[in-house]
């Protein structure tokens, strides 16, 4: 239900970004998230929880505008090395809510996750101060001075100076149209793209949950330990009464996901190489195949410490999958309807992560093999899409016209 919020706004977002401006949407969804996220917590039962799961969702998927100021600003040969250091942070914020949720769930409750989770979503609202809108979508709009302006403030900061003339560009009325998308310059691209970002996400969310389907497992055979079928005490508590019969993480679980988020960040280096050297298409279809790869491998008999390699790698490609998509998608389309593209692009992922659950949950309960080879077939197909796509965007100057 979280990514069935984002999977509706993303598109709405994107659209009203095209059309109003990046930094008026990234700050509504930012507020908009922490709202609905610190009231997450105050959930009298679980039907409300999963509704306002579903607004924090809605929220969330606004935060792609950020991604997008900054491919706008950033000088064309810099969008290749900067854009992926974004990794860098959400590693750490992955990397903390998961230490964060060992201190605080078996003390004083998921309540308080959420609550202290909340904090930095409200205080980083105040840093939209230092955030300029777009210079790029100003010029589009015909609202050249405040583009002058920003371009003038971020000159003094760097003590230089702008380029002798005027700022001249055409005012470009029609932006923001799902028609542009699917016209005959963008048509394949865009159909390949999304097909890319469906299987990407799949691949992605179906890695993090099939870890915590994997950790309940004879690591060395792959089927069911019989620890996993010794009946467990029921206690009056909250955690108990819930439909889903959840039961506590224990600390080694913990430092598995810890170890095996950490992978994130360990292509990044690689990632950035390819990117640059290789290009966009070929680096993305070497990192898809190798993802295929590595399903397969979770088949293979292991130990722990082979278990946790596997997932390890896992995390690094489909990490290095999503680095690369989000560039590629923000730098091929043109700023018309750059926003609307990543929004659509956003929705359409979230399909994939819906269906990952029932994937690397339920169908990897009946049948490891079958998911693995599933999850392995729609990487194959993302790999062949990203080879073939029809525009290179490495050393390519951002659009400002379809």
């Amino acid at each position: 239900m979280v990514f069935f919020g984002y999977m509706i706004f993303s598109i709405l977002f994107g659209l009203l970004a095209d059309r109003y401006g990046r930094w008026k949407i990234l700050l509504i969804s930012f507020l908009w998230g922490a709202y609905f996220s610190l009231l997450t917590s105050f959930s009298p039962s679980y039907i409300w929880f999963v509704f306002l799961r579903t607004m924090v969702g809605c929220g969330v998927s606004g935060h792609a505008q950020g991604l997008i100021i900054k491919t706008e600003f950033l000088p064309t040969k810099y969008r290749g090395y900067m854009l992926p250091l974004s990794q860098v942070f959400w590693l750490v914020g992955s990397l903390l809510i998961i230490g964060l949720a060992s201190v605080v769930v078996p003390t004083i409750g998921w309540r308080w996750l959420i609550r202290i989770a909340s904090i930095p979503g409200i205080v980083l609202i105040l840093a939209f101060k230092f955030i300029p809108e777009s210079a790029r979508f100003n010029v589009s709009t015909g609202n050249t001075q405040a583009a002058l302006a920003t371009l003038q403030h971020i000159a003094r900061m760097n003590r230089s100076a702008l380029p002798e003339g005027r700022l001249v560009e055409p005012v470009l009325e029609k932006r923001g149209r799902f028609a542009d998308l699917l016209g005959a310059k963008y048509l394949r691209t865009t159909l390949q793209i999304w097909v890319i970002w469906l299987g990407i996400s799949f691949a992605y969310y179906g890695v993090i949950l099939a870890s915590t389907e994997l950790l309940e497992r004879d690591l060395v055979c792959g089927s069911r330990s019989e620890s996993s079928a010794v009946a467990v005490p029921v206690e009056a508590s909250e955690e108990s009464q819930s439909p889903c019969h959840c039961h506590l993480f224990a600390a080694s679980d913990y430092r598995t996901m810890i170890i095996s988020t950490v992978g994130e960040i360990a292509l990044n280096p690689l990632n950035i190489l390819g990117i640059n050297f290789l290009g966009r298409r070929l680096s993305l279809s070497i990192t898809m195949g190798c993802t295929a790869l590595f399903f397969l491998l979770l088949n293979i008999c292991t130990s722990s410490s082979g278990l946790i390699g596997f997932l390890f790698m896992l995390r690094a490609l489909v990490a290095a999958n999503f680095n690369t998509i989000y560039i590629y998608t923000a730098e091929v389309y043109p700023t018309t309807m750059r926003a609307l593209g990543m929004g659509i692009s956003g929705s359409l992922c979230r399909i994939g992560a819906m269906v990952a659950p029932f994937i690397s949950q339920v169908l990897m309960s009946t049948s490891l093999l079958g998911a693995l080879c599933l999850f392995s077939s729609v990487c194959v197909v993302c790999a062949i899409s990203a080879f073939t796509l029809p525009i290179e965007t490495k050393g390519r100057a951002l659009q400002q016209i379809k």
